[in-house]
């Protein structure tokens, strides 16, 4: 894993912002240690989704990091406290996304561009080429870039929502004022296709709005729905895509089945584990987050999703444990013998 540690104080400072619970806090506290490694200067404002996350990174005291209690997020704000009224708790968080930008640069304003980050990144190299890529534009989003067998799956979003920059000027204030208003309006965690939370309101943007950098970097957002499109090795302590750099790997999906296995999603896109992919990508990360996890913590370390089903968790003991051979067979998942390792 390649660690960039402090270059000097020339670097530019670069401003970041996410949400997570407890149950999420090891994932969100991983992230944000691969970002300090990765970024010599920068600050990171954290939404507590619950007073016990606030009160730990209270605590543990980041001088790059400022946690933002919910309260204090939604003061003033009525019509995102309305919207608690008429959907699930997962799609009021979802619907919290683009308002947090904006509450950032009301916040601060030292803040020129502020990225919005999923709390399941991790990052592997320097940013500072995926910032050269988006220079000066006002917007940049990363599409899913998934493989050509699973193209259907655009239907849910063209692009991901794991790393969205804004500029504070005229294009990204308009952008992110619309996202936030659709978002209010409705933002459904649909099984039919039809919406995708708040993901789905990125489709039209580059048609919309100039000024917008759709990431092409292929060492960002690599994830388990895009992996099978690129070739993935390793040289000098580095992880290449095709010829690029690993940025950062969304880990979105990643499920603790119990004790030694994991679930990867590999399965849903074509793709499969390789020996590389595990030790170089899956084993940091699991490894990162044993070390972070707070024994307190309701679900440490990887819980279920969310959208897991009670059919599925109370499945027969018979077949849970053919499902798992199979997939461990056809390297869908992984098998961790000791997150020490």
């Amino acid at each position: 894993m390649l660690e960039s540690g402090n270059t000097g104080s020339s670097a530019p400072m670069r401003y970041f912002c996410t949400y997570f619970d407890q149950r999420y806090l090891p994932r969100g506290l991983a992230m944000y240690e691969s970002l300090r490694r990765n970024c010599p200067h920068f600050k990171l404002w954290v939404l507590c989704l619950d007073a016990e996350t606030h009160n730990y990174l209270e605590a543990i005291k980041r001088p790059d990091l400022e946690p933002i209690t919910l309260e204090e997020f939604e003061s003033g704000d009525e019509p995102l406290k309305q919207s608690r009224k008429n959907r699930s708790l997962l799609e009021y968080y979802l619907t919290s996304t683009p308002s947090l930008p904006l509450f950032i640069f009301e916040k601060d304003p030292a803040v020129e561009l502020i990225t919005y980050l999923d709390a399941d990144l991790y990052f592997f190299s320097p940013l500072d080429s995926l910032f050269d890529e988006i220079s000066d534009h006002s917007i940049a989003i990363i599409p899913h870039r998934f493989p050509p067998s699973f193209r259907k799956a655009e239907r849910h979003g063209i692009f991901n929502v794991g790393w969205v920059s804004f500029r504070r000027d005229s294009v990204g204030l308009a952008c992110l004022q619309r996202w936030r208003t659709q978002c209010i309006e409705r933002c459904a965690d649909s099984k039919d296709g039809t919406q995708f939370a708040d993901q789905q309101y990125l489709d039209d943007w580059p048609d919309i709005f100039q000024r917008l950098s759709v990431i092409q970097h292929k060492g960002a957002n690599l994830a388990a729905w895009n992996i099978a499109n690129y070739k993935i090795t390793a040289r000098d302590g580095n992880i290449y895509i095709d010829n690029e750099p690993l940025l950062f790997f969304h880990f979105h999906g990643l499920r603790r089945l119990n004790r030694y296995v994991y679930d990867t999603c590999f399965q849903h896109y074509g793709a499969k584990l390789s020996p590389l992919i595990i030790d170089k990508i899956y084993r940091p990360y699991l490894r990162e987050i044993g070390m972070l996890s707070n024994p307190g913590a309701t679900g440490a370390l990887l819980p279920p999703l969310a959208r897991e089903s009670a059919a599925k968790r109370s499945a027969s003991s018979p077949l849970r444990a053919f499902d798992l051979l199979k997939h461990l067979l056809q390297r869908h998942y992984l098998f961790v013998g000791r997150l020490g390792v």
